[in-house]
């Protein structure tokens, strides 16, 4: 079958139960697109063919059997190379880790094989899950034009599932890992309420901010993976216990009775003409499918944004402390100093950025008393090109910018979803945000499968 490669895990799923599409044919055409490509986008770390055929022939025989699993069953998946995949090599980015093999899965690896899935490797990721590679790292190549940023952390599995080389994938977001490389990739990514995915058997960037979440090609599929990974774990103590059954809803055609926030002021502040005009057309076409959009002032942010870097650092420095600074001289430069800062903060001062946290996680609990949903940025300007993001060591107001519209929701813990929403005179991908309450995983799915239904943003791939 031609393109089986970009088939939604949605479409793929139903040719696989009616037995039109084997698991060992899917998983075989995402591994020939990969040895076809990556070489050349540097999207996998690792690459585990052997084993992804085993569990394609697996699935097989089950599905033959009637022992279908679910809707994941049979479906190749790509893993952020954060998350511990037992006897295979989890490096976290870094070059300290690059020859560990975890014992056992991570809590989220574990479920997508009960859930069926066909794991295809690791995807490569910056260090630690900051916002650099290591020197041994060759960074992941947007696929789209290869002279722009393909996003931070997750920027493997965002180059993965946008160039057909897995059909979705689980990630991470700790100041806005997840939504950077959905928006620069132009797919979806869902970034769900903090504790909502466990924690078990994923390395830390800082435990209070990093989120388990997933980068996908629909609103759709991204809940169908959230709902097979999500829920409670003995593993993970923070997990939080709220039902997961309503998340892969997926037969959404309207938002009759959303009530959609914009702050037009906030969404207006810095933001170029392009984004500005997708955020328009968002908002137009919520509205056409029912939503009522309601006027709102958002909550003061630029305390969080402030105090994310220190917040991060200091839990940064926590995860970290096994290895450094004992072997320090196996770090990246910037990782290292974001090591070297948390050690250097006081305690008062961690404890001042906490209260304020507390604060903003208030302030926000009570708008979204007022409304469902909010529509925001993913940052204020159109996709960046590499040699911007060079410069970001010498600007900290555009990295201020970057973070304005994404840390602030992993200070509060609150659920977004990334959406692909036009394009810029460069034709690359522009998405916007919209966010939800705490634990509203299942309105953000319904609200972006309505959204997608209406739109022709995510059946654009990139042209190779």
């Amino acid at each position: 079958m031609s393109d089986l490669h970009y088939l939604p895990i949605t479409e793929l799923s139903k040719l696989i139960e009616a037995r039109q599409v084997s698991p060992i044919e899917a998983t075989q055409a995402q591994l020939d697109r990969i040895a076809a490509l990556d070489d050349a986008l540097h999207s996998y770390a690792l690459v585990t063919a052997d084993a992804a055929v085993i569990e394609a022939r697996n699935a097989e025989r089950a599905i033959a059997t009637g022992r279908r699993g679910g809707p994941l069953h049979g479906v190749p998946l790509g893993i952020k190379d954060l998350f511990w995949t037992a006897g295979v090599p989890t490096a976290n980015g870094t070059s300290i880790y690059r020859n560990f093999r975890p014992q056992e899965d991570a809590t989220a690896v574990r479920r997508l094989r009960e859930a069926g899935a066909i794991l295809l490797g690791k995807l490569e990721m910056t260090e630690g899950a900051y916002s650099d590679h290591h020197p041994s790292v060759t960074p992941p190549v947007n696929p789209w034009h290869s002279s722009y940023w393909p996003g931070i952390s997750s920027s493997g599995p965002g180059v993965a599932v946008a160039a057909g080389l897995c059909h979705g994938a689980i990630a991470s977001d700790t100041g806005g890992s997840i939504r950077w490389p959905a928006a620069a990739n132009g797919i979806t990514g869902l970034k769900p309420t903090w504790g909502r995915v466990s924690r078990h058997g994923v390395f830390e960037l800082a435990a209070s901010l990093d989120h388990v979440g997933v980068l996908a090609r629909s609103a759709a599929d991204a809940g169908l993976i959230l709902s097979a990974i999500a829920g409670h774990d003995p593993r993970d103590p923070t997990a939080l216990k709220a039902p997961v059954a309503d998340i892969a809803m997926t037969d959404s055609d309207d938002l009759r009775g959303a009530r959609v926030g914009i702050d037009r002021d906030w969404n207006g502040q810095d933001v170029d003409v392009r984004t500005q005009q997708v955020l328009k057309e968002a908002e137009e076409a919520l509205g056409l499918l029912g939503a009522e959009v309601v006027e709102v002032r958002v909550p003061d942010v630029s305390d969080a944004v402030a105090d994310w870097p220190s917040n991060c650092a200091v839990e940064a420095a926590v995860a970290h402390e096994r290895t450094y600074p004992s072997r320090k001289e196996d770090y990246g430069p910037v990782l290292a100093s974001v090591v070297e800062a948390g050690r250097a903060l006081s305690g008062v001062d961690y404890q001042r950025i906490l209260l304020r946290r507390m604060a903003l996680r208030g302030r926000f609990d009570a708008l979204f008393k007022e409304i469902d949903l909010m529509l925001l940025p993913v940052h204020p300007f159109a996709p960046l090109t590499l040699e911007t993001i060079r410069t970001l060591g010498e600007q900290p107001e555009l990295v201020d910018k970057l973070q304005r519209y994404t840390c602030p929701f992993d200070m509060t813990g609150n659920p977004t979803i990334t959406l692909p929403g036009g394009f810029d005179d460069a034709d690359m991908p522009i998405g916007f945000q919209l966010a939800a309450g705490h634990l509203r995983e299942a309105l953000l799915v319904r609200a972006g499968v309505a959204f997608q239904g209406a739109t022709s943003w995510p059946r654009r791939h990139p042209d190779l």
